[in-house]
């Protein structure tokens, strides 16, 4: 099947085969629904596990099946006047985003099925089973059972996050945002043991997340009101035809979507429900939230910047260069002063968005693979960094302060240990996947970006240095200090978890000392269809 023709918008041109891993991922959600409606509640977590993981396995099948189908443009529009209303491209980037969300959802998943034989994590752990043996271990049980709903949840969300990156129109990608947005919100609440400062996150991050809605949706009407129309396209080539200089509604439309794009990468200015989402939702699904979501909105806005205002960049460049320096800087700076694991990757996630906002703004294809290539090893990195959190606990419940993490090597060397290699890959130390990442987006601005992608470099290498100093904190407190208190443990995870952590650290070694593959695959990944 070839692309499609402007007059083909005028009916449904669907091919299948191109759409097969999104009709996959969102079937699977639906059959969880009817799994959650009617299977007997001893069974539930079980099938509902299982279920998740094998659609998200058929997912990936689905991706390198749609792999053959690339170059094509299709959906929907007004048959009267033609204009498009929906619009999905398979190309390169979006099935790049597609094969890594569905394989980091398979992870994340792992993590969310761990109910620790017993000692149960805050997804599954009710608010009053802090006794120890049998009476937890029953408690952990039924929780398990009341909260099977996370995996269809993750799932609409999983499949939200692969259309995000897909649509080809500003609607469509609307419509995206917000099917990976609300299953977000209610997992962000399901923290049973801290369940008021989950559900608080939950609120801030619903209330946030509606008004970053609302001004994709005002920059949605802005740019129509401009182009008259609402396809990348269509938009791209209405810029070019009216190239007359700053135009309001252009300018006003840009910025209100980029706004509702930056806020789902946690960027500065739009990053303050980020630490307190993180630290307030359970772990789990914070990793979940972490790598997916950052990967699927950094798709969406390669597609917007290098489809839909590729030809405007000089009128909105230079308010997201300001962005991403204020992102890297507060990102970097404010981490230092945390002491609590979970918000101190909270603000080392805020640091990452702004590296990879460096490749975003190179305006050039290498650019576009750097980023690719970034979110991937950040994801295996994060889940498998939130997944290690989880494991280490105190009276049945999270040590997420840094100081119940205090001699954790001399007591746990192996976690401690991994948590290490992970914290020397954030801070980018050769022979990770961080050093490769971050090298990639700096070259990239620095070969594309002229004078001002090689200031952006600069300054990304000196909070890349202030990292360092936060990451090292934390190994040096992990081998070097005394326990501060003998009741920190770190439990036994199950085979599922134990797969996710190794896989996300054996990605993070094998990405560091043989990158070549992915590089390869992102740079031929790295064409968008227009």
């Amino acid at each position: 099947m070839t692309a499609l023709a402007p007059a083909a918008f005028q009916q449904a041109n669907i091919d299948y085969l191109a759409v097969l891993p999104l009709l996959i991922v969102f079937g699977t959600a639906l059959v969880g629904v009817l799994v959650e409606a009617f299977m007997p509640r001893t069974h539930r977590h079980t099938v509902q596990a299982t279920i998740a993981v094998v659609g998200l396995v058929l997912g990936f099948v689905g991706v390198i099946i749609a792999t053959g189908h690339q170059g094509l443009t299709m959906g929907f529009a007004d048959g009267a006047t033609g204009r498009r209303l929906f619009s999905l491209a398979i190309d390169g980037p979006a099935l790049f985003m597609q094969g890594s969300i569905v394989l980091l959802g398979i992870l994340g998943i792992l993590t969310m099925a761990e109910r620790f034989g017993g000692v149960g994590s805050d997804a599954f752990t009710p608010s009053g089973a802090s006794t120890p043996g049998s009476a937890i271990e029953a408690a952990s049980t039924r929780a398990g059972l009341i909260t099977s709903e996370v995996f269809p949840l993750t799932i609409f969300a999983i499949g939200g996050m692969m259309l995000f990156p897909t649509v080809n129109d500003l609607i469509g990608m609307f419509v995206a945002l917000e099917v990976l947005s609300l299953p977000l919100y209610i997992l962000s609440g399901l923290a049973r043991r801290r369940r008021l400062l989950s559900q608080e996150a939950a609120l801030k991050y619903f209330l946030l997340g509606a008004f970053s809605s609302a001004f994709f949706l005002f920059g949605t009407a802005l740019l129509y009101g401009y182009a008259g129309s609402v396809y990348f396209p269509d938009l791209s080539a209405a810029i070019t035809q009216n190239q007359l200089g700053l135009n309001p509604l252009l300018l006003g439309g840009a910025f209100l979507v980029f706004v509702g794009l930056l806020f789902k990468v946690n960027s500065v200015p739009f990053h303050g429900w980020t630490p307190d989402v993180y630290q307030g939702a359970p772990s789990p699904v914070t990793g979940f939230m972490a790598a997916c979501t950052k990967a699927a909105a950094f798709g969406a806005i390669l597609r917007l910047a290098y489809v839909g205002l590729d030809t405007a960049a000089w009128q909105w460049q230079n308010g997201v260069i300001i962005v991403a320096v204020l992102t890297m800087i507060v990102g970097s700076v404010l981490s230092v002063a945390q002491t609590d694991m979970k918000r101190l990757l909270a603000y080392s996630s805020i640091a990452h968005a702004g590296f990879i906002l460096v490749g975003v703004l190179s305006f050039d294809r290498s650019g576009v693979s750097s980023v690719l290539f970034y979110v991937v090893t950040y994801g295996f990195s994060i889940i498998a960094a939130f997944a290690l959190v989880t494991l280490v606990r105190q009276d049945g419940g999270e040590a997420t302060h840094l100081s119940q993490w205090a001699g954790l090597g001399k007591k746990h060397p192996i976690v401690a240990g991994t948590m290490a290699f992970l914290m020397l890959a954030f801070a980018g130390i050769p022979l990770t996947s961080g050093f490769v990442a971050k090298f990639a987006v700096f070259a990239a601005a620095i070969h594309a970006g002229g004078s001002t992608g090689l200031a952006l470099v600069i300054i990304g290498a000196a909070c890349s240095a202030i990292t360092v100093f936060v990451y090292a904190r934390v190994i040096v407190l992990m081998f070097f200090s005394e326990p501060a208190d003998d009741s920190v443990e770190v439990v036994i995870p199950s085979a599922a978890m134990t797969f996710s952590i190794a896989i996300g650290t054996l990605v993070t070694l094998a990405l560091g000392i043989v990158p070549a593959s992915l590089l390869d695959l992102a740079d031929r990944a790295s064409q968008f269809v227009r």
